[in-house]
Parts: C-alpha cells; structure tokens; sequence
C-alpha cells in the first residue's frame, strides 16, 4: 500500500515521503480500515508516540495522521461491534502507524459507525477535535447552563466545535483568535470575541479552554474565578487560578460520544471547518502550507 512515512526525527517535516509499506496486520481486537480520507496534527511529528512504540522501541518508519474515515475490510481475532463493508471514522492509536495510508490497522473500540449522508472529508475532521471539545468542556470542566467560557484558537479545530458545543449547552462564549477570525467565531454561536491582545478584557470567566499554551495560558489562569476552572491541551500549567482548578489531558476514544458527534452533523446542530481537501500525495506539503488555509485540511485518500 502507498503511505506517507518518515524516518529521521531531526529532518521533521522535510523527511515526510511517499513510498510503499506492507498491508497492515490486524491484531486481536483491531479493524482493518480501507482510508478514504484522514486528519493529521501539524505537530504531531514532535509527539514521542511517532517515533517509538508503548514499550519505547524505535518504529520508524512511521505513518502519521490520527484521524480516519473509511470502510472496515478486514475484522482481527475477538472483533465485535463492527462488520467488514461498514463505514466507519475515528482516532487511530497514537503509538502505531496512522491514517495517512491506503489502509490502517485500528483497534475496533476507537471507532463509530459513519452514516452514509456523511461524507468521508468532513467526518475526517472531527474525531480528535470533536473529542477534544466535548472532554474538554463538558468531562473536565463541568460546563453547564449560564456558565460563562473563554474559548482560546476559536476557529480552529478543536476552539470552533467547542464555541458550537458551548452555545448549545446555553454558556456565554467568548472566543479568541486574530482578527481575520473574527466574523467565523461570532458566526459558530460565540457571544463575544477578542483578539489575543485583549485578553484581559474577557474579564472573570467560568472556564478558560487553552488549546495554545505558554503565555496565552499563564494570563488565563488569571481570569478564572473562584472555582472555576482552567483546561488545557498544551502542557500542563505552571500558573494556577486563585481557588480554581487546573488541569491538562489527552484525549481519549469515545466510540459513543463519536456518534453523538456525527448525529449533530446530520442535524445541522454542529459545522466542522474543512478548508482544504489535498490528495496523499500532496500530504507532505500540507504540513507546511505556504500561507493560512483557514478550517482544518484533510487528506483524501480514495474516492467514494
């Protein structure tokens, strides 16, 4: 099968290739995944899971891409809950080969039945994000009804499904972003936008959602009222809010809440932000776009 692999931590992005790699074995409990479109995290060749298995042995070359949408071809030994022929989307596991390939190995509970209204490139685009948004407000934070939220990377990935997500929920959204991001915020339900600049005009909130880390997290701890929380997906915090919570995660599979995700889909409830839709052949040079593509980028693999 074709897949975009690479070899050399130090080349990065540079050493992203296209080359051939054998058809992918499905363990116990795995799902062989015919791709038909994939999502990638632009810093994901930084994440150790790229270079080395859960036992810390080197397993280059590696296939990046954590997100997949595709049809089942193939069940492993002790597979339930999915048939070869179903369409189905989800995280691939971050310390084996992804998504950015003809074919993918999964282990079956990462992923949900796609409905067939669904097309592969949007459904690529939220496993992680969509996820990450609903973990992130609703799991850790507590998010309810009147709440008020900062949303930091609003139009992004993971900050435009959460400002969806919170809206919904009923919480006062104030998203932050650039300025050319502006009309898309206010647009996906946030009540409120500032640039990163200012901050501190967002004055006491409930909950502060950081997908971006270093500085734009330490002023926001500042920002949380008393028991409320601060979240992140960056790094864990160094500053602390005053009689609040702080806390970092990773995302996890959530074969449910998947599903959830993708019936708000079909019901016009929730939008995802694909801005570009690049062949694999291409998929290197999406890493390193040479200007800002707003929405997510996705990668087509097969048609249909």
């Amino acid at each position: 099968m074709r897949a975009i692999t690479v070899r050399d931590r130090e080349a990065g992005i540079t050493g992203l290739t296209l080359e051939d790699l054998p058809h992918p074995h499905a363990a116990e409990n795995d799902v062989i995944v015919r791709v038909h479109a994939a999502g990638f995290t632009r810093g994901e060749l930084e994440w150790p899971g790229t270079w080395s298995d859960r036992a810390g042995r080197d397993r280059t070359p590696s296939v990046p891409g954590h997100e997949v949408s595709g049809v089942v071809t193939e069940l492993g030994y002790g597979t339930t809950g999915l048939t070869v022929g179903q369409r189905v989307f989800g995280p691939t596991d971050w310390a084996r080969n992804g998504s950015l390939a003809e074919y993918v190995a999964v282990e079956a509970r990462n992923l949900a039945p796609l409905p067939a209204d669904v097309d592969h490139t949007v459904a690529a685009a939220l496993p992680i994000s969509g996820l990450t948004a609903w973990q992130g407000l609703f799991d850790h934070a507590r998010l309810t009804t009147g709440q008020t939220v900062l949303i930091h990377g609003a139009a992004g990935g993971v900050g435009s499904i959460a400002v969806q997500l919170a809206h919904e929920v009923g919480a006062r959204v104030v998203g932050t972003g650039r300025a050319a991001d502006r009309d898309t915020v206010l647009g996906l339900g946030a009540h409120a936008f500032l640039e990163t600049d200012q901050l501190e005009d967002a004055g006491q909130v409930d909950i502060a959602f950081d997908v971006i880390g270093g500085d734009i997290l330490d002023r926001s701890a500042a920002l949380v009222r008393p028991g409320g929380t601060l979240v992140t997906i960056a790094h864990p915090p160094t500053v602390r809010p005053d009689e609040g919570h702080a806390l970092f995660f990773v995302v996890e599979p959530d074969r449910a809440r998947l599903a959830d995700l993708a019936q708000r889909l079909r019901e016009g409830r929730l939008r995802v932000q694909v801005g570009a839709v690049r062949p694999l052949a291409e998929a290197a040079d999406a890493f390193a776009p040479k200007q800002r593509v707003p929405g997510r980028t996705i990668i087509r693999v097969a048609e249909g």
